[in-house]
């Protein structure tokens, strides 16, 4: 599996580049996220995703690791294949995606060439939780004293609640204030559920 290829830029367009490195020209599709960053460049390092199936071997790539990121998630979605996570990437940036599917935006998944309601529907629904996890880098919990969320968890647990929902709505207090008593988490997240 290629990782990333470093050399000098021979072409670049909107939609593909071709790098040469030691004698070989690679021609690699990208987004337009992707050629703002390359346009003007000479040698670059591109980070790599490769489709291989019987019929083609295909090489994608991105500026940035948050963009090849997001365009792995968006693939593993049934119905959802690379040239159309490319269009995607093309037309919104990395947050803007992150920011859509977080948010439940249907709207402006659908604002894409190619992507219909029940496709936009269904990236929300598989990426929601995965890209929940990895926003931040872990800022969720960030704090060292993790106990007081893994309290309050159990507390509402105990109080009836279901623990995937408690889980969601103390991820959101504990994101928005991060000093906060087993208490106040307790009180704020009653208020929510």
């Amino acid at each position: 599996m290629i990782d990333y290829i470093k050399g000098e830029i021979a072409r670049v367009t909107p939609t593909y580049l071709i790098m040469e490195t030691g004698g070989i020209g690679y021609m690699i599709n990208i987004s337009l996220t992707t050629f703002s960053r390359l346009e003007n460049m000479k040698e670059f390092k591109v980070l790599i995703h490769e489709v291989i199936r019987e019929d083609s071997h295909q090489l994608f790539g991105f500026a940035e690791e948050e963009e090849r990121d997001i365009f792995r998630s968006l693939i593993s979605v049934s119905g959802v294949g690379a040239n159309t996570a490319r269009m995607m990437l093309s037309s919104l940036s990395p947050g803007e995606i992150e920011k859509a599917i977080l948010g439940s935006d249907v709207n402006l998944l659908k604002s894409v060439k190619g992507i219909g309601l029940k496709t936009a529907q269904r990236i929300i629904v598989d990426l929601k939780d995965k890209l929940g996890k990895h926003t931040g880098s872990g800022e969720i919990f960030a704090f060292a004293d993790n106990t007081r969320r893994d309290e309050a968890l159990s507390a509402l647990v105990m109080l009836g609640f279901a623990k995937s929902t408690v889980s969601k709505v103390l991820d959101k207090i504990v994101r928005d204030e991060k000093n906060l008593t087993v208490e106040d988490m307790i009180k704020r997240a009653l208020k929510n559920l």
